[in-house]
């Protein structure tokens, strides 16, 4: 039986130790639930949880294994999601208390499919207030805690709570979704892998919406092995959701496990470096030597498309007037009960003309068009996921400039793999000097996400980053 503490043991761990009977189902959801009681009252991932529900599916899941009625590595592992994700009988508030009474009347697609592997619901996880937001803030429901500090540093959004829950052992893993960065960003900040798929590779039936032009669906997770058995069990094509139609579907798993020998790997030297914190920049710039030793070739490419996309997404345009669009109700008739980090900049998607809107879509095209063509010599590039670490939470709330200074930056880099349409990947690969989580994005051309989990796993195997945990000595009543 491994030694690593069960909330913090992977689910190939997990699903490992349950198989060989040194733990059952029943046993792992109640350690889970323990810390979420114990911990989450300071450190506010989940929006809710449904312990009920949660025992019912663990004790059915070790009936049905120790039966042999065995659905994979996933059955018997417990689970969270984005409070953004619908889930039958359960609130869908988007982070807002406006939807406080939005209750679900059935799973989300993705929700769906976790469920027919066997995995079990914990509960659900704070956001950003309509996932609107990189930071992680809202002043609404609270914002979780960055495990990393005892003093309040942002999380990254939006997908905070999902990723403060896997990073402080609350859950093996919890689902997100991905406009601008909201996986890859609070992957990074708390020390978790994050995968952002290609859209249209994922259902997101049933998943509040920001932008039907980029949202996208992947987990959080300990491991890019773990992250591929999800990816693995949601992809898929949904006949509700017409951007899944049509699309391939790979085999994730066949890969895994083939190293990086022969791969063309290169640093994008563009926008990506620019104002880059100094420990984020060597820490990223040293992998590169580790995937050298694993027979990757590596070097270096401009790829000033990057640019290109920036400016074309420097005022969020087609992502801003979308999201009016899916808000509308509130902003027009709620506006002074919502998060005003959040409101202040979502009206502005109002002004928005379709002149303006449907020339950044024909431009996004040309751009897709030309980074395909960049990476036509190229397996995967190699970029800094965030250019600054987690940073304190003082003044943001306060200071509007501020906040929207940090905001775009922290968005950047992550922005422009959406706007191109990549997919990617980020993993953890060093702290800072103050202690605080760097994440290495791998970025890869559209429904690669073998090639981007394939890279990421052989990283993980060859490094321990992503075993490193938060001590949390300084939080009362921790088991830590």
């Amino acid at each position: 039986m491994s030694e690593i503490p069960v909330h913090f043991r992977t689910i190939t761990e997990l699903a490992k130790d349950i198989r060989e009977r040194n733990i059952s189902p029943v046993e792992v959801v109640e350690s889970f639930i323990d810390r979420i009681n114990s911990m989450d009252g300071f450190l506010n991932a989940y929006q809710c949880i449904c312990p009920e529900q949660a025992f019912a599916r663990a004790k059915a899941a070790e009936i049905d294994i120790y039966k042999g009625y065995d659905l994979g590595p996933l059955h018997g592992i417990p689970y969270a999601v984005k409070d953004l994700f619908d889930v039958k009988g359960l609130p869908t508030t988007a982070g807002s208390s406006l939807l406080k009474n939005n209750i679900a009347s059935s799973d989300a697609a993705s929700v769906k499919a976790l469920n027919r592997s066997g995995m079990i619901l914990l509960g659900k996880t704070n956001t950003v207030q309509f996932a609107y937001g990189g930071i992680g803030i809202n002043t609404d429901h609270g914002t979780p805690h960055n495990p990393w500090s005892k003093t309040p540093h942002i999380p990254g959004g939006s997908s905070s709570g999902s990723a403060v829950s896997v990073a402080a052992g609350l859950t093996p893993m919890a689902l997100g979704s991905d406009t601008g960065g909201s996986v890859r960003i609070p992957s990074a900040l708390c020390g978790v892998t994050g995968l952002k798929p290609t859209v249209g590779s994922v259902s997101r039936t049933g998943v509040y919406p920001l932008s039907m032009s980029m949202d996208s669906i992947g987990p959080l997770t300990r491991s890019a092995e773990d992250a591929a058995w999800v990816y693995q069990n949601i992809q898929g094509h949904d006949i509700e959701d017409d951007t899944t139609l049509g699309l391939p579907v790979s085999n994730v798993l066949s890969s895994l496990n083939e190293g990086v020998k022969g791969l063309r790997l290169a640093f994008a030297e563009s926008v990506f470096w620019d104002n880059i914190h100094p420990d984020i920049e060597k820490a990223v710039r040293n992998c590169g030597d580790i995937f050298k030793a694993l027979g990757a070739e590596v070097g270096h490419t401009d790829f000033t498309i990057a640019a290109d996309a920036q400016k074309l997404n420097s005022n969020g345009l087609v992502i801003s007037g979308e999201a009016y669009m899916a808000n509308k109700e509130w902003l027009e008739n709620h506006f002074d009960q919502m998060d005003p980090l959040v409101a202040n900049r979502m009206i502005k998607g109002k002004q928005v003309s379709a002149e303006s809107y449907l020339s950044s879509t024909v431009e996004w095209k040309r751009l897709r068009s030309q980074a395909l063509k960049s990476l036509s010599t190229i397996d995967a590039l190699l970029v800094p996921t965030t250019c600054i670490p987690a940073i304190p939470i003082d003044n943001l709330i306060s200071d509007d400039a501020f906040y929207t200074e940090k905001n775009i930056l922290i968005l950047r880099n992550t922005a422009i793999g959406n706007i191109l349409n990549l997919c990617a990947l980020s993993v953890p690969c060093g702290f800072t000097q103050e202690g605080f989580p760097i994440g290495l994005m791998i970025y890869a051309k559209p429904y690669r996400e073998d090639l981007v989990l394939r890279l990421g796993h052989a990283f993980q195997k060859a490094t321990e980053w992503h075993r490193k945990t938060p001590g949390l000595q300084w939080l009362k009543n921790s088991e830590a």
